[in-house]
């Protein structure tokens, strides 16, 4: 597999806005077949690392829902959107500038401790099982208006994530990639029971 044309068909798959905020870069030294690291606010470029000796591994397929659902968690972190958390570290980062300045040392710690709690909380969300299973079926909507069925969609990203675990060595899933499975396989019409909203909501 030639990597040049292979991201450019990744490109042309995509939505609109994944081409204009994320990169994809071969990275053959990583373990991962895909890395998609969590994007600071002072990213501007969402990158996508591909390690494409073992990304010829997934068929086809696997490689066009596995993409589609990396840009669509990745695209789906907004840092400057309204939100309690990040109210509180735009506020907190604010605070601990003016006691800096203020040379307050006391009061700087206390408003880099809410930010950096803040921060936290913010990146615990957007890999919540919520987040994940969200990208999914954002995934899955895409791959929708790429030729895919749903239910062809859903059985080839469940695949995928099965794959994806052995190429990279892995043994077992962990708890939200079994979940994101009991979902896609009642997506799939695999299983009749699909992931409660108590666990969806976590």
């Amino acid at each position: 597999m030639e990597p040049t044309a292979e991201i450019q068909r990744l490109l042309d798959l995509m939505p609109a806005s994944g081409r204009m905020m994320t990169k994809i870069i071969s990275k053959p030294q990583q373990p991962k077949v895909i890395d998609v690291p969590f994007p600071m606010p002072w990213n501007r470029e969402r990158r996508i690392f591909i390690n494409f000796d073992l990304w010829r591994q997934l068929t086809k397929p696997q490689r066009d829902l596995i993409l589609l659902r990396s840009v669509s968690w990745v695209i789906a972190i907004r840092w400057f959107k309204p939100d309690l958390y990040q109210g509180l570290a735009a506020a907190g980062a604010l605070a601990s500038c003016q006691e800096l300045l203020q040379a307050d040392a006391i009061g700087a710690s206390v408003a880099s401790l809410l930010t950096a709690l803040a921060i936290r909380q913010l990146w615990r969300s957007y890999r919540s099982s919520q987040a994940e299973i969200a990208a999914d079926e954002a995934a899955l909507r895409v791959a929708c208006r790429r030729g895919y069925s749903e239910t062809e969609a859903a059985k080839h990203l469940l695949t995928a994530i099965e794959a994806l675990a052995q190429i990279e060595k892995r043994g077992n899933l962990n708890f939200i990639e079994l979940i994101r499975v009991q979902n896609l396989k009642a997506i799939a019409g695999l299983s009749p029971v699909g992931v409660p909203d108590s666990i969806k909501q976590e």
